[in-house]
């Protein structure tokens, strides 16, 4: 056989194990944890029973941590919101389970319905609301784990008035997660 490439492949590509990369037990790529998310939401029967609606204040619960992340569930009456904030130094990925949030950014407005998902950068600045007449339910999955989230008293296109919120350890991060 004549061939006009300079490179050819000898023996069966598929045989050469050792330049596959073994599974993780835990995500450490934007693109594993938002994995990690979409697993966690099709697994209904892991989540569903722990959801408590409370009209009085926001609900949340850690329902997973790993080295370096934690995984929230949280649930929106409607008219809750999280106010203006950032995530301090997490990245993040906010994926709808039930119902439909609103997140406005400076960029504009948009609706999250279920299986929405946004990734986010340390210092991305949104608020999210549930503007509707029917509960919501979300995930958060933070990297690292929350551990502040400072408020913002302008709307998120003026990203520079900023108050701090900050704290450190679960009790930051569970007070972070209430607002969010």
């Amino acid at each position: 056989m004549n061939s006009d490439s300079d490179i050819q492949i000898a023996g069966d590509i598929l045989e050469v194990p050792h330049l596959l990369q073994a599974p993780r037990e835990h995500p450490v790529t934007v693109a594993e944890f938002a994995g990690l998310a979409r697993s966690v939401a099709a697994d209904r029967a892991q989540w569903e029973h722990l959801v408590r609606y409370d009209a009085t204040t926001r609900w949340y619960h850690r329902l997973r941590t790993g080295p370096g992340y934690e995984v929230w569930l949280l649930s929106w009456v409607p008219g809750q919101g999280s106010g203006t904030h950032d995530h301090g130094r997490s990245s993040g990925v906010l994926t709808v389970l039930d119902g439909t949030l609103t997140e406005r950014t400076e960029r504009g407005t948009r609706a999250l319905g279920p299986g929405a998902q946004r990734v986010f950068a340390p210092g991305y600045v949104h608020e999210v609301v549930n503007d509707t007449l029917e509960p919501a339910i979300s995930l958060h999955v933070y990297f690292p784990g929350l551990t502040e989230m400072p408020m913002h008293t302008s709307a998120p296109a003026h990203p520079e008035h900023a108050d701090a919120d900050a704290g450190a350890g679960a009790d930051a991060a569970a007070r972070a997660a209430a607002r969010c």
